[in-house]
């Protein structure tokens, strides 16, 4: 990063928060009125995705979070199984006893509420309502799917006459990857 301007430099640090190029380069200090432009000028230089990727890298390592942690832990997330929640009787076990996987992502809200019976003097808790609100798990198949390239609905394009549009299709996903309106380039 040594060849690089303060500004330039300050853009790399920046863009790592949050890979947004427009907002990085406002942070920067470069003019809010063309982030836009000059993220993607400057993302397009060659020492500037070097030293992206030099820091990602260092990030990374420093973090041991990487493509493989990533991969490891979706597929632990899919795997995971709901029963491990519950006890023998059907009931929601105390959190301190569900499996680390569920409580670090996948149980993404928990709602406990009190029923009561009666008034004044006579009013007594009668039991509760537990409302567990779960992370959508088919994404993490989808980004399973991704990481690995997996085209699972290729045959089933191709059988049905759909080649030409199954390309097409392709092609515009293509070009939607491929910046072109001067938006910068958001990768992670």
């Amino acid at each position: 990063m040594s060849e690089l301007t303060a500004r330039q430099r300050r853009f790399v640090e920046e863009y790592l928060v949050d890979t947004v190029g427009a907002q990085a380069a406002i942070r920067a200090g470069f003019s809010p009125r063309r982030a836009k432009q000059t993220a993607y000028r400057l993302l397009k230089k060659p020492e500037i995705a070097a030293a992206i990727a030099e820091a990602k890298a260092e990030r990374s390592e420093r973090t041991k979070i990487d493509a493989d942690w990533l991969l490891t832990r979706l597929a632990a997330e899919a795997e995971a199984d709901l029963g491990d929640l519950y006890d023998e009787n059907g009931d929601f076990k105390p959190i301190k006893e569900w499996p680390a996987i569920w409580r670090q992502g996948l149980v993404t809200d928990v709602e406990i509420s009190a029923l009561y019976e009666g008034t004044g003097k006579e009013r007594r808790e009668v039991g509760h309502v537990k409302k567990v609100k779960f992370a959508e798990r088919l994404r993490r198949l989808e980004l399973i799917g991704k990481h690995i390239r997996i085209n699972a609905f290729k045959e089933i394009v191709e059988h049905k006459g759909l080649s030409a549009l199954a390309e097409r299709l392709e092609r515009a996903q293509r070009r939607n990857e491929t910046p072109d309106d001067g938006e910068a380039e958001q990768t992670s």
